[in-house]
């Protein structure tokens, strides 16, 4: 008889909602499996990621494995010449989340072992894509597509279960680094109001890109010096009032599903040109 392949089951957790209610579903569905969780650390996240986090292992039951690069933003941002990460040139995904789990399953996909990557894609993201991989030995499913999970089942499961929501959806739209550039130039406002270390090790970042001659901001078409002064600030408030209110008038309220409206949601109030296409590994 032949011997059956080894196999694992692996699921990827950013921090975020959709990662968090897909580790809380295969916990609930399917207690069989041995999921290993996963977390790719970045050394630059919020307080609030790494709390939620050693919630959600309670929930579990079972340790999140963290995977660190070898080396971190520092030394990365020095080998691209002090230029910062951009939509364009996404070396910070690259480094510091692709890598790390690449070297992590390398060893066992070329000992044959088979391996299941569990990817919280939801079923009202027709536009996303998982990981794509040449290897045969790896498996992406995305069970959220499968069973027609969309984004209000997802807060659906995380209430559900107890855990609530991640503390920075209060300010945030998304997880990912503190200084991630596809925020909102309403989130780096708000990055100063909740975290002003964090936005001025933002700012020493940005000003030591610039002196390099790095063409990119970390908010496009302003520095964080433009975008804190007093006036800028209150303009960027203001807009960002104007278009939740339209936004929150746009809606029709679902009587089966009265969450549905949230006045602090702001993951559909993108400026064109701001915040779209955002790294599906750091936010998911």
């Amino acid at each position: 008889m032949m011997e059956k392949p080894a196999e694992r089951h692996v699921l990827g957790l950013s921090g975020g909602r959709d990662s968090a209610a897909l580790a809380v579903f295969m916990r609930q569905n399917h207690p069989d499996l041995d999921i290993e969780y996963f977390f790719t650390d970045t050394g630059k996240e919020l307080d609030e990621v790494y709390s939620f986090l050693s919630r959600l292992e309670g929930f579990l039951g079972k340790r999140i494995i963290r995977l660190n690069p070898d080396r971190g933003f520092d030394f990365w941002l020095k080998e691209y010449n002090h230029f910062l990460p951009s939509p364009q040139t996404r070396w910070c995904t690259r480094q510091l989340k692709l890598e790390p789990f690449k070297r992590w399953i390398r060893p066992s996909l070329k000992a044959g072992t088979k391996i299941t990557s569990y990817v919280a894609i939801r079923s009202d993201e027709d536009q996303r894509e998982g990981l794509t991989t040449q290897d045969p030995n790896l498996k992406v499913v995305m069970p959220f597509r499968q069973h027609g999970v969309d984004k209000q089942g997802v807060i659906e499961i995380l209430e559900g279960s107890g855990l609530g929501m991640p503390e920075y959806y209060k300010w945030r739209s998304r997880s990912g680094c503190t200084f991630c550039f596809f925020q909102q130039k309403i989130e780096w406002v708000r990055l100063k109001r909740e975290h002003p270390d964090s936005f001025e090790e933002a700012k020493g970042y940005e000003k030591t890109a610039l002196s390099h001659g790095s063409p990119f901001t970390w908010s496009q078409g302003e520095s964080l010096e433009e975008l804190e002064r007093p006036e800028r600030t209150a303009a960027i408030e203001a807009d960002f009032e104007i278009r939740r209110h339209r936004e929150l008038a746009r809606r029709v309220s679902n009587p089966l599903r009265p969450a549905s409206i949230d006045a602090n949601d702001i993951d559909n109030l993108y400026d064109e040109d701001e915040g779209g296409g955002a790294c599906l590994i750091c936010h998911k």
